[in-house]
């Protein structure tokens, strides 16, 4: 597995989010209503680019293993403040916010 997450629909919007922790695999859930993919992302419509920057976005704050197995992307949203920002500048450049 690589760094990055990994993400699998489950169906009707939500994903399970794979990532490495030191030599563990954490597994997260992310549920994302249309409303807030549409919120967050206007006309993008790739929900698993979404779930993929969400992740990376709360990787990169704290620990994958401290995360609750289950997050809500509206619940996202209310509790970073420069989320929604940080998610729109994910999604147009990729690589913002990755280590050099």
């Amino acid at each position: 597995m690589s760094d990055q997450p990994q993400v699998e629909s489950l169906g009707d919007h939500h994903y399970l989010v794979r990532t490495r922790q030191g030599e563990d695999i954490v597994e997260i859930q992310i549920r994302a209503t249309p409303a807030v993919i549409a919120r967050l992302a206007g006309d993008e419509s790739d929900e698993t680019r979404i779930i993929e920057a969400t992740a990376a976005y709360l990787i990169a704050r704290q620990r994958a293993d401290d995360l609750p197995p289950q997050l809500d992307l509206d619940d996202v949203a209310a509790a970073y403040a420069g989320f929604e920002d940080a998610l729109r500048g994910r999604l147009r450049d990729p690589d913002a916010g990755r280590p050099a």
